[in-house]
Formats: structure tokens, sequence, C-alpha cells
């Protein structure tokens, strides 16, 4: 019997190209005796609700678009308690999440590893009522992942992040954090903060890949302080280069469940999307909460 597959499509990802491909994705996956049914997006919050709303009616779910979209497939799965696997076919500027997964970024060959993949799990996160994927962040270049305008996303790629959050470096103020990573206490101002599931932040900063297990029911937190002096920022960009964080500039740490109390006007990046500030906080690793379908 066919198996029913649920592809949801971001028309406005990246460069497009999944679009020009569509019709022979969906051939390949009816030659691998899958029905599908797409599902086409066409505002913030709609990949969410098709899948709370039809998701239960299909063996897999899987979405084409940029981390922002597998975003809402997670939440969507995570918050209807749907056991269907997911599958993810990049299609966006950066693809982080894919990139740390070892994902094919060919729309074909990513619709091969969906076909013939099996499950793999992996943790998720939550950030008080919101599910991301890989990354929970603020401070500098944080917004810069949902304030670059989409046409300018989809000409530059992950560049355009980078462009945008130069633009505002001498605006870029501190903000102060207490952070209690599974008992132990961060506290200060901080210049950029990330809980992270992930090697790639944003295209900009990598962590190093042997420290990052992305189903051991932890995540990595990096803060980094505010430079003061030409040393100061030496010393960071010596840290980031060489992946190497045990130094003054930057505190880092793993940990499952990670209270923080910050500025609530401060906003935050969850997968790139906005999430607006609190005050407190609580981020929970929900250890092997998904199956992704890969190879």
């Amino acid at each position: 019997m066919a198996k029913k597959l649920m592809l949801i499509l971001n028309p406005s990802a990246g460069l497009r190209a999944a679009n020009r491909c569509l019709a022979d994705i969906i051939g390949l996956f009816c030659a691998k005796d899958f029905m599908t049914t797409v599902f086409v997006t066409g505002k913030r919050g709609d990949a969410t609700r098709w899948v709370e709303e039809y998701g239960a009616q299909y063996d897999i779910i899987a979405c084409i678009g940029g981390d922002g979209t597998f975003n809402e497939t997670l939440h969507g799965i995570l918050e209807s308690g749907i056991p269907a696997p997911i599958g993810y076919i990049p299609a966006g500027s950066t693809n982080d999440f894919a990139n740390s997964l070892g994902l094919s970024l060919d729309v074909m060959e990513a619709a091969g590893e969906i076909a013939e993949g099996t499950p793999r799990p992996f943790d998720a996160g939550k950030f008080g009522s919101r599910h991301f994927s890989y990354v929970a962040s603020f401070g500098a270049f944080t917004h810069a992942s949902y304030s670059t305008p989409q046409a300018v996303k989809n000409f530059l790629g992950h560049l355009a992040y980078i462009l945008e959050g130069t633009r505002d470096l001498p605006y870029m103020k501190p903000e102060y954090i207490k952070l209690d990573a599974d008992g132990k206490i961060f506290e200060g101002d901080y210049l950029f903060g990330a809980v992270s599931n992930s090697t790639s932040l944003g295209g900009i900063l990598t962590i190093d890949p042997s420290i990052v297990d992305m189903n051991d029911g932890k995540f990595e937190i990096m803060l980094i302080r505010p430079p003061e002096t030409a040393a100061d920022l030496a010393e960071i960009m010596r840290a980031l280069t060489n992946r190497q964080y045990d130094c003054n500039m930057i505190d880092f740490a793993s940990a499952g469940r990670i209270t923080v109390l910050s500025n609530p006007e401060g906003g935050w990046s969850l997968d790139g999307e906005f999430e607006p500030g609190q005050d407190g906080v609580m981020i929970e690793n929900l250890h092997s909460a998904v199956n992704l379908l890969c190879r």
C-alpha cells in the first residue's frame, strides 16, 4: 500500500530552485510509491497550521524551504503530538540545520534521502511555548536573520545576513543576561548569546563538530562578552576562528535545561524567526523528540 506523504512548500525560499523542480520531486516520490499532497505556504505560520489541521492523516510530513519553514513544520508536529517522521529538503539562504546534519543541498538528492532514508532521532528545543530545531539566540547579528528582506536573502544567500548584521555594528549594545544552565550560573553583559544544537549559526559562527551531538539531550551555550579593547576583540576572533572557547571573553557550556533572565524588550531569534523578548524564559532540550528521514 502506498504511503501518504504531506509535502509543505515555501515558494519564496532561497533562489526558488525547488519550485522549478516540484514536478520532478513529486515524480520521484510517486516512483517510490508515495501518494503525495502538496501544501503551499503563503504567510508565516501556514506550515504549522497545515500540520496541525491535516498532519495526522499522513505517514510522512516533509517540507521544502529554509530553516524557518522547517521550524514551523517541526512546531506543528510537536504541538500536535503526531508520530510521523519528518523530511527536509533544504532550499533556504543559509540552511544551518541541514548543514549540521549533512543533508544534501541538492533538492533532488534531498528528496531521494527522504524517499529512501530511515528515521533518525534528534533533539529539538522549546523556548517557553515555542519549539525550535537548532538555535535560540540574542544580540549581535541575531535580528539580521529575520529583518533582512526576502528578496535580498534570495539574491545574496547567507552573505545577506552578514551584510545586514555588519550595518548594525556601530549601534550594538550588550544585553544583561542571567542564565542558569543545569545549575551553573552565568551573569553579565553579553554582546551575543546562543543556545544551540548545531555546528553552524547564521552562516557566520561555527562550533567544533566534535563538541556537538545533535541527539545527546543537551544544548551548547555560547555567550560572548563585549570587547573593551583591541586585545579583547583579538581574543574573541582567535577563539572563534580556532573554535577553542576557553577564554576570558567567551562563556561556553552544555546543558539540557536553561533558565534565562533578560531584558523583555530585547528580541530573540528562533531558527532565524523573530521571537519577542521575555524577562524570564525556560529553554528545554527535548531529547529524541523527532525522527528525521535521512541516509
